[in-house]
């Protein structure tokens, strides 16, 4: 399969002060929560077959989640209104690659999913539960994780595997899901170098399996935004990704990730 990868990165996480250190969180500027860039058309080729051949494995969504999912489509819709590169008529959105998609709020997240590059993740508070869920997703370029292992779980369950995620951790990230606030999304990026730049890259927590640092690589960065859904209060975790080949990268990244094993 022929590589998706952007022709550079808007952002280096790694080297600006505002996103190396942990958590890295940043507003989310106007207009900048849903970004285009030039691989638009052949990743929204790709989750297009995705989405009809592997529906089972991108997308899910609980019963109790559909509202937040016709929240989150709303959103989306009101965000891509002030977008230039797209056109938005009552029944159906032109996309910048010229596809025309059918506005279908029977299923939200499927079309929201088809519209935008980032991928789509609902958490949700249930009462009595002192943490958010993962109660919908439309996840079809997973960084090493599986949309089905992780599909209701909560925060502390779909961080089982980090190391780092000790209980004061997880208290600190569960008030940050506390306190966002309607109309102020926020942000934050990584980035992992891979052997592969697949963009579905579905891992279980038990398929870890070591890889040799020789041979091509490639730095794949996750914009992530955080964002309070005005009414139904999910919260919208949307994940932009970027993959660059690791010899594209200016000398001083490259030193900067030397060391570091690719992910399979």
């Amino acid at each position: 399969m022929t590589a998706i990868c952007q022709s550079h990165l808007p952002i280096r996480p790694w080297a600006e002060p505002r996103t190396s250190r942990l958590p890295g969180l940043n507003p989310v500027a106007p207009g900048q929560w849903l970004l285009v860039d030039d691989a638009y058309a052949p990743q929204m080729a790709l989750r297009e077959r995705l989405l009809v051949d592997r529906p089972d494995e991108v997308l899910r969504v609980s019963p109790g989640a559909a509202p937040a999912a016709r929240d989150l489509l709303s959103q989306i819709l009101a965000e891509l209104a002030g977008s230039p590169d797209y056109r938005i008529a009552e029944t159906a959105v032109v996309c910048p690659d010229g596809r025309r998609v059918a506005l279908d709020f029977a299923a939200p997240l499927e079309t929201a999913a088809r519209l935008v590059q980032e991928d789509l993740v609902l958490m949700q508070k249930p009462p009595g539960m002192d943490e958010h869920v993962l109660t919908a997703a439309a996840l079809c370029f997973p960084a090493s994780w599986s949309l089905a292992e992780k599909f209701l779980r909560p925060l502390t369950g779909i961080h089982g595997p980090v190391e780092a995620y000790d209980a004061d951790l997880a208290r600190r990230v569960q008030r940050l899901f506390d306190g966002i606030r309607p109309g102020r999304p926020i942000w934050r990026a990584n980035a992992l170098v891979y052997a592969d730049p697949a963009l579905f890259q579905p891992r279980t927590e038990a398929d870890r399996r070591p890889v040799p640092p020789e041979g091509a690589r490639w730095l794949r960065v996750e914009r992530q935004c955080l964002a309070r859904l005005p009414e139904t209060g999910a919260v919208a975790f949307t994940i932009h990704t970027y993959v660059v080949p690791f010899e594209s990268l200016d000398p001083e990244d490259r030193v900067a990730f030397s060391g570091a094993e690719p992910v399979a």
